[in-house]
């Protein structure tokens, strides 16, 4: 897995990066409530916002960390967005894409040093 600086997770699953958001965003997030999720097939270019959080804190939005396509979204969210608490890191995960420029990847960080950064 590797992490962004926004609180994202990214994961190579056979060529498609897995995006969600990490445990630590969840909890600052407080119980979601809603999840908006991007269309797939939607071409986005890095910082773009493709998803929208609501939690009875506030209302976040998720940035796409590289350039790419939407492949897949998590339809379950739509129907549990409870989902993004209970499991961030694994079954809570936003969507899937395959993304333009693999070198984009490369600025971002390991766990490791996730979680020195969120201290």
């Amino acid at each position: 897995m590797k992490f962004t600086e926004e609180h994202e997770w990214l994961r190579d699953e056979d060529g498609e990066m897995v995006v969600g958001i990490t445990i630590h965003a969840a909890e600052q997030l407080g119980d979601v409530v809603f999840v908006e999720l991007p269309e797939e097939g939607t071409t986005v270019s890095k910082d773009d916002e493709v998803v929208v959080i609501e939690s009875v804190k506030a209302a976040s939005d998720i940035l796409a960390p590289v350039d790419g396509e939407i492949t897949e979204v998590n339809s379950a969210l739509a129907e549990n967005p409870g989902m993004v608490n209970d499991d961030p890191q694994g079954e809570a995960w936003f969507f899937k894409m395959k993304v333009s420029d693999p070198s984009q990847m490369d600025e971002f960080m390991t766990e490791a040093a996730y979680l020195k950064f969120i201290g």
